[in-house]
């Protein structure tokens, strides 16, 4: 076990230094099936006076159903020279491949036996308070943004969680 508990309150000013450097894996399940997908969407911040992770998931990918069945998400922070494994990640379908498994990667549980993994550098276990689906209706700046996102596929679904537990190498 590498990962070490985080205080919530020193959350935010570590853990903005990792991002952006890396693409992070959002995961949900519990301890009977998982599944975990590369993301490039991925926000930290408050809201509610509440320390908050807010992903998005378009309802086409996998993981999808793992979001929309458990209360609570994992986001997972690799080291830079993983790119084999947040390619691997981004690029095949739970469907159709165990990528824990293709992966190598260690399972552990954090609250609401949310998986998330040993071998990351930071690991933000989230309890679900808030989803919407973005409308396309809702988008300013269309000119800019409808006529290459509209053509990528379905709309996100937008989930902000409370940042309940964080880990760090």
């Amino acid at each position: 076990m590498d990962l070490h508990p985080v205080e919530l309150e020193t959350l935010t000013p570590e853990i903005l230094r990792v991002f952006g450097r890396q693409n992070p894996l959002l995961t949900a399940g519990d301890r009977t099936e998982l599944n975990t997908m590369t993301i490039g969407w991925c926000q930290l911040g408050r809201l509610w006076n509440q320390p908050v992770c807010t992903v998005f998931v378009r309802p086409e990918r996998y993981t999808y159903r793992f979001m929309e069945s458990h209360d609570y998400f994992t986001v997972s922070v690799l080291q830079e020279d993983a790119k084999k494994i947040t390619a691997l990640c981004g690029t095949k379908s739970g469907r159709d491949v165990d990528k824990v498994k293709e992966c190598g990667l260690t399972v552990r549980y954090g609250a609401g036996d949310a998986p998330f993994f040993d071998e990351a550098d930071w690991a933000l276990v989230c309890r679900k308070l808030y989803v919407q689906d973005m409308d396309p209706a809702c988008v300013l700046g269309e000119g800019e943004i409808l006529p290459f996102y509209g053509k990528a596929g379905g709309w996100h679904r937008i989930y902000v969680g409370q940042v309940v537990e964080a880990y760090q190498k």
